[in-house]
């Protein structure tokens, strides 16, 4: 008689940012769902979002926590080397807020508009995101359109790894900046900031971080793809669950290898405030309306990238084309069959209640 040996795990290497929303796959692995679903997540912390791409390229990561404005990014080449990714979910919605320096923050809380506010300042005021074409990005350019300043024209912006922001604006080098928690709320801590609008507030429900891999793995490997998808997701849900759920995920972000800030910090950041609409909170699942790879959500980053004359022409077949390589919807299907996740009829929801006019 002979036994069966046990069947190896599957090892994949993941990296991440410290961030509050990097939580899932923290999550994952503490509860042993990748173990659950023949894989053993190796999470590997990565200083920027430019590491993260440029080792997701290389071979050296199997899958991320990005930006989903990252991914776009790379498939179109836009300020960087091009490949072809697969976006496996999305890992949330919400959870971002634009940072003024303390001083302009007082003075748009007293009524004075931000374009007089920027003006009056006696450089061309610098203004901070964390790439390029990243989702920071795309928040703090609306948001300063809608007020009649020119995000390309007006301020100098530059990237900058989220970490670094407190520090700098407490330097004096930034006077504003647009990040994911704890990084905005570490600039009230320091009282060198005020967050003066949060992302959801923004757009409320809008695609924040996602799980991402090489779209020859997502193709080759479709089975480790879903089964990653499917840990990932039972996490998502199990974060929302129960708000204790989220202060043990606070105690295990805490750690210095993951974000290292104390853990009652990062419980603030992820609890949703008592006065905020849950449609504008930091969200990681919503029965799987959080988590569906929606077609719509690629197509609005398309039209904010020609928006601001980094992408050119306009070919609605073409996107979708894209967009259907991009977003692994079979993939994200059947992962979550397997683990009893709703799914939606339509491949895409409605539009973001934003100003998207075209750029003259």
């Amino acid at each position: 008689m002979t036994l069966d040996k046990p069947r190896r795990r599957r090892v994949l290497h993941v990296g991440f940012v410290p961030l509050i929303d990097c939580a899932p796959l923290v999550a994952a692995v503490r509860l042993g769902l990748d173990g659950k679903h023949g894989l053993s997540l190796q999470l590997h912390r990565q200083a920027s979002w430019a590491a993260v791409r440029d080792k997701l390229l290389s071979g050296e990561l199997d899958a991320v926590h990005a930006l989903a404005g990252l991914v776009y990014g790379v498939e179109t080449g836009i300020g960087g080397p091009r490949g072809e990714l697969a976006i496996l979910m999305t890992l949330n919605q919400n959870g971002q807020a634009i940072v003024l320096s303390s001083g302009l923050a007082r003075e748009l809380e007293r009524g004075r508009p931000l374009r007089e506010l920027l003006s009056a300042l006696p450089r061309m005021p610098v203004l901070a995101q964390t790439f390029p074409t990243g989702t920071h990005a795309m928040w703090l350019y609306c948001w300063l359109a809608a007020q009649g300043v020119d995000p390309l024209r007006d301020i100098h912006g530059l990237s900058m790894p989220p970490p670094q922001m407190p520090a700098a604006m407490a330097a004096g080098d930034l006077d504003g900046y647009c990040a994911g928690e704890p990084w905005s709320r570490q600039a009230e801590a320091l009282g060198v900031g005020k967050r003066v609008v949060r992302s959801g507030q923004i757009w409320p429900g809008h695609p924040e971080k996602v799980l991402a891999c090489r779209r020859q793995f997502a193709a080759l490997e479709p089975e480790t793809a879903t089964a990653l998808t499917a840990a990932v997701l039972e996490a998502c849900r199990w974060l929302d669950e129960s708000p204790d759920h989220r202060r043990q995920a606070a105690q295990w972000l805490a750690h210095a290898d993951i974000i290292g800030l104390p853990a009652g910090h990062l419980a603030a950041c992820l609890l949703p405030p008592a006065d905020e609409a849950p449609s504008t909170c930091l969200r990681f699942h919503a029965d799987g309306q959080v988590n569906f790879p929606w077609i719509s959500d690629g197509r609005w980053f398309l039209r904010q990238f020609r928006r601001w004359g980094w992408l050119a022409g306009a070919d609605a077949v073409h996107d979708d084309a894209l967009l259907a390589e991009v977003h692994r919807l079979a993939t994200y299907r059947a992962a979550a069959q397997r683990i009893g996740v709703p799914l939606p009829a339509e491949n895409s929801r409605s539009g973001p209640p934003l100003d998207d006019p075209q750029r003259e």
